[in-house]
């Protein structure tokens, strides 16, 4: 057969060719670089893709406060105002033009002191008037008396008739009456330009004053252009925290119980209360009941309009407290111990951040922490094996 006479030299293969084409190695080098390229893009892709489709993680956030010790046996909290329960705004009685002003805000004044005065030579005038006529009146009591006393001597032994005694016992009972009467319109002036002056009704201080010299001040701001009050004044020593307690926690409030107040202006200094008053109505837009705390030793700081926040305490203030100064804390679910340190977790642009901390004293459920945060962070609470530094987090509000 043919076949068996075929060549097969033809089928070996040429191993005498050592040398490959340049051109074709350098395409087969591109084609392997470009091939690993691809994988290296699709693997990026994946893991990318990967990071953002996996499901977040649900985080509840809390804040990095200030509080003192006395705040781990507080019963409640509430946030309120400096209210005096002594002030008034002091006006005059009468209407004209203010010509004297004898205090400026934080003036100490004392009971019935004058603090201000109206324009009064009309007044005086009157009582001058008033008290002439009055002497006047006595001229003719003078006159009137002796007649009166003669004709009764003389009705006796029957030398003047009983119409002339009936005459002068009218004139003289009617000079009796107009002495009266210019005695009433000595008082009248005398109140009129009493009212002319502004007195302090107690002992206090001024707060605020409501009309200069040259205005016009009236009762009530009768007047369009008129002033009613000249000065405002509270009494410092009737200061009082007025605070809002929901009506679910009113249960919790007894009279005279132990409270702290410390105010926003002064966080570092506490000052020990009682409750003076529970008021005896709710608010029914707050659904809030107004309690009173007094303050046990007053301090000439405290000023009326003043923020507070008051802890109702179950034991008294220790002294000791009222200088202490505020510690910064976190719960202590917020708090994670890994490799030996401390760590707290924030979230930026919705990832974990891991920040190192170092922890203090022990507040129960809070703990003190020295460093590594400030008050206001934010910080993740309850804090999981799941929350690691760059981990994707939600919010749960």
């Amino acid at each position: 057969m043919e076949t068996k006479n075929a060549d097969l030299s033809t089928l070996k293969i040429d191993r005498s060719q050592k040398n490959v084409n340049p051109e074709q190695k350098g395409k087969l080098i591109k084609m392997i670089v470009g091939g690993i390229s691809v994988v290296i893009i699709l693997i990026v892709i994946v893991l990318l893709f990967r990071s953002y489709t996996s499901p977040a993680v649900e985080v509840k956030m809390t804040f990095a406060s200030l509080q003192s010790s006395a705040q781990s046996s507080a019963i409640l909290t509430a946030s309120g105002y400096v209210v005096a329960q002594r002030k008034a705004a002091v006006a005059s009685k009468g209407m004209g033009r203010l010509v004297y002003l004898g205090v400026v805000e934080g003036d100490k004044v004392s009971t019935n002191q004058v603090i201000a005065r109206l324009e009064d030579s009309d007044i005086k005038a009157q009582l001058d008037q008033a008290k002439a006529n009055l002497k006047l009146s006595q001229a003719d009591l003078n006159d009137a008396e002796k007649n009166y006393n003669r004709q009764k001597d003389l009705l006796r032994t029957g030398s003047v008739s009983q119409m002339e005694f009936d005459a002068a016992e009218t004139r003289y009972n009617r000079v009796l009456a107009s002495i009266e009467v210019a005695k009433a319109l000595v008082t009248q002036s005398e109140v009129a330009l009493e009212n002319t002056l502004v007195r302090a009704p107690f002992n206090g201080t001024v707060l605020t004053k409501n009309a200069d010299v040259g205005e016009v001040v009236a009762p009530m701001g009768a007047g369009v252009n008129s002033k009613a009050a000249v000065v405002t004044m509270a009494d410092m020593n009737s200061l009082q925290v007025e605070a809002d307690v929901s009506e679910s926690n009113i249960e919790k409030i007894e009279p005279n119980q132990n409270c702290q107040i410390t105010l926003d202006a002064y966080p570092g200094r506490n000052y020990a209360g009682y409750v003076a008053k529970i008021v005896p109505t709710a608010d029914r837009g707050k659904a809030t009941v107004m309690v009173k705390v007094g303050f046990k030793d007053y301090d000439k700081r405290v000023l009326p309009e003043m923020s507070a926040k008051v802890l109702f305490l179950r034991e008294a203030m220790k002294e000791e407290s009222k200088e202490e100064k505020p510690n910064l804390v976190v719960p202590k679910t917020a708090i994670v111990t890994r490799s030996g340190q401390q760590f707290a977790f924030k979230v930026h642009e919705e990832k974990v951040v891991q920040v190192a901390v170092t922890i203090g004293k022990d507040f129960g459920s809070y703990i003190a922490v020295t460093s590594g945060l400030e008050n206001g962070d934010e910080v993740i609470d309850n804090v999981t094996d799941e929350i690691k530094d760059g981990v994707k987090v939600k919010i749960n509000k």
